[in-house]
């Protein structure tokens, strides 16, 4: 009889598929689709427990190849030296969550800048630490960004701070300084350290700040998006300046006030130079104005000396004597007068030169014509060294002659009777020069350099025993003239008490000029 058999045994039923069970699998099935950020588990030792397809293309390695792998492999050596790793699960349990950002490494060694969130995994029900998640992001691009825009924060800081002529200053909303750039500290003499956070009215007059000039410029800026003045300001010393401002409101992108930009520039040097000008035009203006008045009396004059000295005869001598003292000054105030006249031309441009082929021999014998009554007067040598000709240039002729002329004015007014004057004609390839040498008081060293400046004299014409001393414009008209005519002129001496010698030289007719010259002033 057969033995009997045991009854067929069913396999064993699946586990009950629950509504948490559906969850997990769905929460699993989140995390591996999610490829922006690296999701994966540690053990409590910091072992890789699960790894994500997030984690797998951010760091490189497959979940095979990393699992089971200490998490500080993700980490630089460096960082690993210092036991970084350990450090963040340490928080991680005392805290329960860490965050943090830096430098991670990938599998093939590169580096990438990763924002990390770690969080401690507990049993609910004993709060036994089971693990940990960790989640990783690359930030590297928005790093990249943020690096991008310090770097240019930081070179647009070392512009602003390397300006020196310009005080460029960030004010908050209420107008207190909130940074201070170099050209503000030498403009406004405050060092940084002593003017962040004050006022900037500390820059105004108390007269200004009384009458509200301050705030005045602040709301002006924010109704018309800038504001733009000129006026005194005040340094840290109470020394004013003349400065240009201007104040434009800094908004936010919602359009907030976030306070006002303030660029000042010192127009001091300027605002000197503009009225140093007026007063040169009014003194222009008010020379010739005085050339002219004091001509329409001089003609009367020389008239009536005209006459007397056509009366000759007739006159006793004391009369004829004060005759001619009449005739020597009306002479000297004529030449002052159109030496005044000629001044207030040649700044204001009037001057023009009616160029022709002119002989320098001739310019010489015409020019000592005119002086020679002056020279004879007080005893002086004169010598004339002109070889043979023709010396030609292209020049004013009656202009040349008073550039030679007040060269020998001056030489005999500077030389004491009984002294020597010579006038040399040197001829060279291209130019031809004139000196005029005399044996008079000389020039200081210290005075060389200025003696072509407009009213200057030396010493000895300002000394009491000085006489005919005029005004100190003839030289610097004769310069000014050479120069017109394309040449230059230079003056020597060997100090006082050594005389003195004044050159001219000027380019041959069809030579290149030495200088630039105009035919107008």
């Amino acid at each position: 009889m057969a033995a009997p058999t045991d009854p067929p045994t069913d396999p064993p039923a699946d586990p009950p598929i629950t509504i948490e069970t559906t969850l997990e699998h769905r929460l699993q099935l989140l995390i591996e689709a999610v490829e922006d950020y690296g999701i994966f588990v540690l053990d409590p030792g910091g072992h890789v427990v699960s790894w994500n397809s997030g984690a797998e293309k951010l760091k490189g390695w497959t979940r095979d190849e990393i699992v089971g792998q200490h998490f500080s492999i993700f980490y630089p050596p460096e960082a690993v030296a210092t036991g970084w790793p350990q450090e963040e699960l340490r928080r991680t349990m005392r805290d329960g969550r860490f965050e943090d950002e830096g430098w991670r490494v990938r599998k093939d060694g590169s580096r990438f800048w990763a924002n990390v969130v770690i969080t401690a995994l507990r049993e609910p029900g004993t709060g036994e630490l089971t693990g940990f998640a960790k989640v990783t992001r690359d930030l590297t691009e928005r790093r990249r960004h943020e690096e991008a825009l310090r770097a240019s924060e930081e070179s647009f800081r070392l512009l602003v701070e390397g300006i020196s002529d310009h005080a460029v200053v960030m004010l908050d909303p209420e107008g207190r300084v909130r940074s201070w750039n170099r050209g503000a500290e030498v403009i406004n003499g405050y060092s940084g350290s002593e003017i962040m956070g004050r006022h900037f009215s500390i820059f105004f007059s108390p007269n200004d700040r009384a009458a509200g000039k301050p705030e005045r410029e602040l709301a002006l800026a924010r109704a018309d998006g800038r504001f733009e003045d000129e006026g005194w300001r005040v340094r840290k010393d109470g020394s004013r300046f003349w400065g240009r401002v201007l104040v434009t409101p800094i908004r936010a992108s919602s359009g907030q006030l976030a306070g006002y930009a303030k660029v000042t520039q010192d127009l001091s040097v300027q605002r000197k130079i503009a009225d140093l000008e007026r007063s040169t035009r009014r003194m222009n203006e008010f020379l010739a104005m005085l050339a002219h008045e004091l001509r329409n009396p001089l003609a009367p004059i020389r008239n009536a000396v005209t006459i007397m000295q056509k009366m000759d005869a007739q006159l006793p001598a004391p009369v004829q004597r004060m005759r001619d003292v009449i005739d020597r000054q009306l002479t000297q105030m004529t030449r002052l007068v159109d030496d005044l006249l000629d001044v207030s031309r040649l700044t204001t441009g009037k001057i023009k030169l009616r160029r022709e082929p002119v002989d320098m021999a001739d310019v010489i014998a015409r020019s000592v014509e005119t002086t020679r009554p002056l020279i004879e007067s007080r005893a002086h040598a004169l010598a004339i060294d002109v070889p043979p000709g023709p010396h030609t240039v292209d020049g004013d002729p009656t202009r040349l002659a008073q550039v030679l002329q007040n060269l020998l004015v001056n030489a005999a007014k500077y030389t004491t009777e009984g002294g020597r004057i010579a006038v040399v004609l040197h001829r060279q390839p291209d130019s031809v020069e004139i000196a005029v040498t005399d044996s008079g008081r000389g020039i200081p060293r210290e005075e060389l350099e200025h003696i072509f400046d407009l009213f200057a004299q030396g010493e000895a014409g300002l000394s009491p025993t000085a006489t005919d001393t005029g005004l100190g414009v003839g030289l610097a008209l004769a310069r000014a003239l050479v120069q017109m005519h394309g040449g230059s002129m230079s003056a020597h001496s060997d100090g006082a008490g050594k005389g003195a010698t004044f050159a001219f030289r000027l380019p041959l007719a069809g030579a290149r000029p030495a200088g630039k010259g105009s035919s107008a002033g």
